[in-house]
Formats: C-alpha cells, structure tokens, sequence
C-alpha cells in the first residue's frame, strides 16, 4: 500500500513527493519535531504572522527539489532515480539539526552549528534506515561526484533560499522578498558537472538577490528581532551559566543535561536534542519568572511581556563614551550594582553579504554557451563586501 499523501500547502498548493522512503522520514520522530520549532526564531515579536515552522520550510524546500530535479531531468541532465531519492532527502533533512527558535539559539544549547547536528541525525538515520541514506549524506556534505547535486542543496542559488525566501516574505506581510522561484527554477541547467542558469532567467536572479538582501535588514536583521533574540540568547547563556555552577537546578532533565554539558557522544546528545524545542524553552523562562537571579528575572519578564529593551543599531562601532554614558544611565536609573549592569547589557555586531562574489557565484549559461559569473551580467551593482552593523541593547 502506497504511503504517499497529498498535502495543501499554503504557498505551493496541493503538493506529494515521488518515493515512500520520503513520506517514512517525513513520519519519523526526528523530523515531526521540526513542527516545534520556529522557522524564523522570534520575529514574530515584529511580524505577528511569522509563527511558520522548519517543518513547513523542509517540505516547501522538498517539493522545489522535485520541481528542478524535474526540469533538469527534462532538458537531458543524467540523473538517476537513486540521486533523485537521495537528494530530496538530502533537503528534506537540511534543516534537521536547528534547535528551538532556529538561528537564535545556534551553538547555544549545544555548542554545535545546525549543519554538524543534522549530519549527527543523517547517520542516525542511515543506521535505523539501514544505509538508505548513504548517498544522500555524501550529497549534503559535498563528497558527492556530481557537484550540481550538491549545489541544489547548499550554494547561493539553492532549493533551501528559494523556499525560505518566499515562505518567510509570506507568512511575515513583506513583499520585497517576493521572488519568482517558478521561473528560477524552469531556468536551471546543467553544464560541467555545475548548476547554472540560462541568460532568460537573469532578471528574475536580480530579483532573488535584492529580495534576500532586502529581507536581511528588513525582517531576519530587523533592530526589534535582533534585539528580542540577543535577550533570549543572553538569557540561556545565563541559565548555563548558573547550571554549571551549581547555583541552581532546571525543572527540565533535558535541556538541564544539554547545557551543562553532560551529553557528549551523537547518541547520547542526540536522545536528548529531539525532545527539545520552542516550547521547553519558554517553559523555562515562565518557571523562573520571578527568579532571585535578577538578571534571569529581567531578561525572562521582558520576553514574556514583549517589554523589549531599547537597542542602537549602528553602522559604525559604538564609541567607548557612548557605551559607558548606556552604562551609567542603567546604573542610575535602576540603583544597580557595576556587576549586574555589566550582565545585563548586551552588546554584539551582526554581518550578513548580498552576495559573494569569490566563493560559489551563480553561473549564468549565456545564449552563445559561455559561462560567466551572474556579477559580470547584472544591470544592478550589489554590494559583495560584508555589511556589519554594531549594537547594544539595554533596559528603557
């Protein structure tokens, strides 16, 4: 009995995928955890909509896998029916690794990056699918022969960008990031074992460049996400902190074991990682609501109650008089000690880039069959060097 399904999604419409070992993933209790954890960390304290999970974006990415794999099938690019199971899952399973609220928390909870967790996952995986997942590892890892596999998956033009590009403009209201990712995708070609796209779909490249740069600063960097996310990244740095120390103890056996440490083998974290998500982490912070601990106090009641600090954000570094007049006005106003005003403080920078321009560039498959860099082609000049902005949040 087939196992396939029929799922509405609300961007793509009715959607299914073209294997059973897909749909035995999608079940699997390593992947329906992802319906647990945000999609786009806490930037729904700026876009009420934005409450979509990685869940979603895993499948939307998948169905846009089947959709280019489809259309380079099409237009004679050799791939067989094992590479294409083998990269869908590859996609399917790229975002397995986030923890709650996503980028937010990244190598807070465990001091790992998403992508190494997933691979930890992958290989679970492959030993309870029994080496179904091999080559798919290999694909999502870059060790695959035909490197335009890899490219759908990982790259600057890639099927995870182009669905949480259109996901994210969707669910938050912000149309700037609108990208035509049907045309992108009926462009796609294959030319030396390297992903690139025929000179027809230029624009629509343009497009999807500017939409993601626009969305960087616009929602994923906006000042009031960046500022709510440094606080609840300050709060779990906190947490652990007086976890490893002993000062206190974590009603949760499982993030209480993940951020002290005591889970250190893939096995072992593993068991523990996938029972973890969004909601034990605002748990946490409403079972310390009024914690001795004043800076757990501070940070927890402002998240809860969306009493957000007041942050600067800054193209420039912040001067050392403007950060020690921040200082002294916390100090004042609130008659707090030098040591907690140091702790409840927070100051960082964030970078982000257009587009790189040394590393990985999109290929463009020129009518007369040259290959050139998208840079060379486009009309718009987009800034290739990082842009970093400076910040320092603080109590109003």
């Amino acid at each position: 009995m087939s196992k396939r399904k029929i799922i509405n999604d609300p961007i793509y419409g009715l959607i299914n995928f073209p294997f059973d070992l897909i749909y035995d993933l999608i079940d699997h209790k390593y992947f329906q955890r992802l319906r647990r954890i945000s999609q786009m960390g806490l930037s729904n304290y700026v876009y009420p909509g934005a409450t979509h999970t990685r869940f979603s974006h895993a499948l939307g990415s998948l169905h846009l896998m089947t959709s280019a794999i489809d259309t380079l099938r099409n237009k004679g690019v050799e791939i067989s029916n094992h590479e294409y199971l083998s990269t869908c899952i590859a996609i399917l399973l790229h975002d397995i690794g986030h923890g709650p609220f996503s980028h937010a928390l990244e190598c807070i909870i465990v001091e790992k990056g998403h992508e190494e967790i997933s691979t930890d996952f992958m290989i679970a995986l492959n030993e309870q699918f029994e080496g179904q997942l091999s080559t798919a590892i290999e694909i999502f890892n870059g060790n695959y022969s035909k490197n335009f596999l890899t490219q759908l998956v990982s790259s600057q033009l890639d099927m995870d960008r182009v669905d949480y590009l259109t996901r994210d403009s969707y669910y938050s209201g912000v149309a700037e990031g609108v990208i035509g990712y049907k045309r992108i995708i009926a462009m796609l070609n294959v030319v030396d074992n390297e992903l690139v796209v025929e000179e027809k779909g230029l624009y629509s490249i343009e497009k999807f460049l500017v939409a993601r740069h626009i969305m960087y600063w616009q929602v994923y960097l906006h000042k009031a996400s960046v500022c709510v996310e440094q606080m609840l990244k300050s709060y779990i740095i906190r947490l652990k902190q007086l976890l490893r120390s002993g000062n206190i103890q974590s009603n949760n056996s499982l993030l209480h074991n993940l951020l002290v440490g005591k889970s250190t083998s893939p096995s072992d974290y593993l068991k523990h990682f996938i029972l973890i998500d969004d909601i034990d982490i605002f748990s946490e912070i409403k079972h310390r609501h009024n914690h001795n601990d004043l800076v757990l106090n501070k940070l927890g009641q402002a998240i809860l109650e969306r009493d957000l600090f007041r942050i600067v954000l800054s193209k420039d570094p912040l001067s050392k008089g403007f950060i020690s007049s921040v200082h002294n006005e916390v100090k004042n106003k609130y008659n707090l000690s030098d040591t907690f005003v140091e702790d409840i403080i927070i100051q960082g920078e964030e970078t982000t880039r257009a587009y790189d321009i040394v590393n990985d560039q999109i290929k463009i498959l020129t009518k007369s069959g040259a290959i050139k860099p998208v840079s060379e082609l486009m009309d718009i000049q987009l800034n290739p060097k990082k842009v970093t902005k400076y910040f320092i949040c603080y109590p109003k």
